[in-house]
């Protein structure tokens, strides 16, 4: 099975992919900064490419599985990492995207707002001096499309069967499609 790691970053997920599917060799780790990749303890042992989810530099049907976690609320044009996704899948391959989300209940969307807002900026301010980033952070979750939106774009760039599992009420979620 070949998988695409998108947003290989310093590969957390690839780690795990790796696990699953019993080999290095078969995973491509994708991300726009090589200096992130290159500081991955899985550098020698992955197929690195540098290259953004909008424009992925693999050849048509060349992947079993796409991977993508924690990043497509960073991509400057999501539909069309969706449909790149679409592009580097063979038929019946499998797309996984997981992102942070919307709480599925008004009280948990209140409770998490005012923890995401008051807190966590100032976590990131500090452990690491840096509020801005975990500012950013909280807002880009805010401005990414809810669990259904988000399946329909999924579905509009070619999937089958998408659909999403919520983990912790919906503050996270598992997207994933068919390509066929």
């Amino acid at each position: 099975m070949r998988v695409v790691d998108v947003g290989f970053g310093t590969g957390l997920v690839a780690a795990q992919a790796i696990k699953i599917i019993g080999s290095a060799d078969l995973l491509t780790g994708v991300d726009p900064s090589p200096a992130m990749m290159g500081a991955s303890p899985l550098a020698k042992q992955v197929k690195l490419v540098e290259g953004k989810a909008e424009r992925i530099p693999l050849p048509d049907a060349c992947a079993d599985a796409y991977v993508i976690s924690f990043g497509i609320r960073n991509v400057t044009d999501v539909q069309a990492a969706l449909v790149e996704a679409r592009r580097v899948l063979k038929p019946g391959a499998r797309f996984l995207c997981l992102a942070f989300s919307q709480p599925a209940t008004e009280m948990l969307r209140k409770a998490y707002d005012a923890y995401s807002f008051k807190v966590i900026p100032e976590i990131g301010k500090l452990v690491t001096k840096d509020r801005d980033s975990y500012q950013y952070l909280v807002e880009s979750i805010r401005r990414f499309p809810d669990q259904r939106t988000f399946v329909s774009m999924i579905e509009k760039a070619g999937f089958s069967r998408a659909g999403y599992t919520n983990f912790t009420g919906g503050v996270a979620a598992l997207h994933h499609g068919w390509a066929f």
